[in-house]
């Protein structure tokens, strides 16, 4: 009998779909207030997930969907980062 480790799933702001944890970008808001992206996946503060689709990161910028997860409002050039994040690979 062999144990299966569990995966975590999260769901992606934009496209609202279950996907592993491990292939999603995290975008953070801390307890100052301020935003930035983890790669590590351990950072403590609101957490909003991202898959990476192409349509996903269009919708993000389009939507502003992280001023609305956030409930505050977000920069132009985190989502310009997030973007040069997905272009770059990651």
């Amino acid at each position: 009998m062999t144990k299966t480790k569990k995966i975590p799933m999260r769901m992606c702001i934009a496209c609202r779909e279950m996907k592993e944890k491990g292939s999603m970008l995290r975008v953070v808001r801390g307890k100052e207030g301020e935003i930035s992206l983890d790669f590590s996946g351990k950072a403590s503060g609101r957490g909003a997930y991202i898959c990476d689709r192409e349509e996903c990161i269009a919708k993000l910028r389009k939507q502003r969907l992280l001023n609305r997860t956030f409930a505050c409002d977000i920069p132009l050039s985190v989502y310009d980062r997030i973007e040069e994040e997905f272009r770059a690979g990651r």
